[in-house]
């Protein structure tokens, strides 16, 4: 292992990940190898060569590590090994070698802003003279009073108490997710040690889970009074988190890897801190969500009505602001959120509207992050009642819209739309039963509609399908170096049914026009394009007829013209 880490030590980084397409895999709802109803590394194996076909250069797994799964994997009881339920390390090595033989790259999740409370520090760590007792925020209480008025992201306060010593432990998340303290340098050295132990194995990067609330303000002070986020300005981008990633940047910097960071309320200013091209980058992208934001508040939780502006906005702020600067990460849907044909386009005009949604963010400047299942078109699952909801953060926005006076009936009907449970049914293979996931039961029910042609077979043996539309978007990305590093520059903005704009590369023009309504919408493109000498590519109709420079569109309608 030691001869393996030195030589990788030697190696030449590249910037490989610019020109990669990304599939997410959520490991529990992807494929089922034993028949036990749970995803696993088996089935991933499985279904290698369906990725290759695809077009997929890179993996991401969510998380694989040992969990007792309050958060389905986000809560770490044990960093070096993989979940018994998902295989071992060497079933893992396996899978890497596989999808390194068919020109894939592997990425992992690294969660560090927490651990589970099942780890072995955090159970050591109980005992206050124990050096894993700060590992952790560990406070007195104030009187009867919690240490302070922070709130949890998914349950309640942040603050939980502890029987055994009598103190209370930060939990940002859930109360089974205590807060790591990354002011400790032994548990940053704790960290390098696990980026090394993945990249000696031969992984090729990480995705780091909100990577951006790791440091805490001194003193963990009183925070603002608002639900759900209160004391999040004290840990947002806290004080010291550019010096922790420059440490751990050291590591990453002698392997030819890629980092992705999640970083919740950021913006463009804030994320040039972070992925400025230059000797002092801390990461290669990030995942923003103000995009996400299109029809929602604060993270799905309250959903306000799909606005093509809102989205049209985030998207051009961050195309615009990074460009030259820093690169974009580029996604639509992933495990945090309902899929996004519900969101964004049409049930009624699902084959049109996803592949209208597919172009509106697959060709502009970045690398693509492609989630499990979006590339057939699997649409979000009703489930009537609270108890069919496993997901922890669903629980807590019931309790949260509850407590604002929504009544029962509107409050599942919200659920429905906002669980992130959604994005976390069974993939849907074939038509047979359980969809192909699984010869056992499915630890989660399988939306029925696979039986109604939304299934991987069907997709791919329907040449005019939403997959076969992707499979089509990746080669093109592959081909025409326009769509991957052009400059970008939006047309229309005033439209709240248009969505236009241009990629511009070295003496090569590509217009994407996008219709995110059904109704007839007149289109004449902008001043200096001529619809009739452009290659009209990628569009959801056969039929593409010009007229005076322009079209009226059709449901959900995109086209994508190309001069060369």
């Amino acid at each position: 292992m030691e001869e393996k880490a030195e030589r990788s030590f030697k190696m030449k980084k590249t910037q490989w990940y610019k020109d990669a397409v990304c599939y997410q895999i959520w490991p529990r709802s992807f494929c089922d190898g034993n028949g036990d109803g749970i995803g696993d590394l088996e089935g991933v194996l499985s279904k290698l060569d369906y990725l290759k076909d695809l077009g997929i250069t890179c993996i991401w797994f969510s998380p694989l590590y040992c969990s007792p799964n309050a958060d389905f994997g986000y809560d770490i009881s044990d960093y070096k090994n993989i979940s018994p339920d998902y295989g071992n390390n060497e079933l893992f090595k396996k899978v890497l070698d596989e999808a390194h033989a068919r020109g894939i790259k592997v990425i992992m999740d690294l969660v560090v802003n927490h651990s589970s409370d099942e780890h072995e520090w955090f159970k050591k760590g109980i005992d206050k003279n124990s050096k894993y007792h700060d590992y952790y925020f560990w406070r007195d209480g104030k009187g009867k009073k919690l240490p302070n008025n922070w709130s949890s992201l998914f349950e309640g306060k942040a603050w939980e108490y502890n029987e055994e010593n009598g103190q209370y432990y930060l939990h940002l998340f859930s109360k089974k997710q205590p807060d790591l303290n990354m002011d400790n340098p032994e548990v940053r050295n704790e960290v390098k040690d696990i980026l090394k132990f993945w990249l000696d194995m031969g992984v090729d990067g990480f995705r780091e889970d909100v990577i951006t609330f790791a440091s805490k303000r001194e003193g963990l002070p009183t925070g603002f009074p608002i639900p759900q986020a209160c004391g999040m300005e004290h840990y947002a981008d806290g004080p010291h988190i550019h010096e922790y990633l420059t440490e751990f940047r050291q590591v990453l910097n002698k392997y030819d890897c890629f980092v992705v960071g999640e970083a919740p309320m950021m913006t463009v200013r804030k994320a040039l801190k972070y992925i400025k091209e230059g000797p002092a980058q801390e990461l290669d992208m990030m995942f923003h969500f103000k995009h996400m934001e299109a029809d929602c508040i604060f993270m799905d939780c309250l959903n306000i009505g799909f606005s093509l502006k809102r989205l049209k906005k985030a998207f051009s702020t961050w195309q615009t602001g990074l460009y030259g600067k820093g690169w974009n990460a580029l996604y639509m849907e992933n495990h945090d959120h309902p899929r996004i044909i519900n969101r964004f386009g049409s049930v009624e005009y699902r084959t049109e509207s996803a592949k209208t949604i597919a172009n509106s963010y697959m060709l502009q400047c970045g690398t693509p992050f492609i989630y499990q299942g979006q590339e057939i078109g699997m649409i979000n699952i009703d489930l009537p009642k609270v108890e069919d909801y496993q997901d922890v953060f669903a629980v807590n926005n019931y309790k949260t819209l509850r407590l604002f006076g929504f009544s029962e009936e509107n409050t599942i009907k919200r659920l429905k739309t906002s669980s992130r449970g959604n994005a976390r049914t069974p993939v849907q293979w074939d038509d047979s039963a359980n969809a192909g996931f699984t010869t056992g039961t499915p630890w989660m029910p399988v939306n029925p509609n696979y039986q109604q042609g939304i299934n991987a077979k069907a997709e791919m043996e329907n040449p005019d399908s939403i997959y076969n539309h992707y499979k089509a978007l990746i080669k093109f990305r592959k081909e025409n170096p326009v769509a991957v590093h052009g400059a970008y520059k939006e047309y229309n903005k005033s439209s709240k049914d248009l969505y236009v704009y241009e990629r511009t590369y070295e003496g090569k023009k590509m217009l994407v026009i996008c219709s995110y309504s059904e109704k007839a919408v007149k289109f004449k493109a902008p001043a200096g394009y001529d619809l009739s000498k452009g290659k009209a590519v990628l569009c959801n109709y056969k039929e593409n007829p010009v007229t005076d420079n322009g079209f009226t569109t059709r449901p959900y309608e995109t086209r994508v013209y190309i001069w060369k």
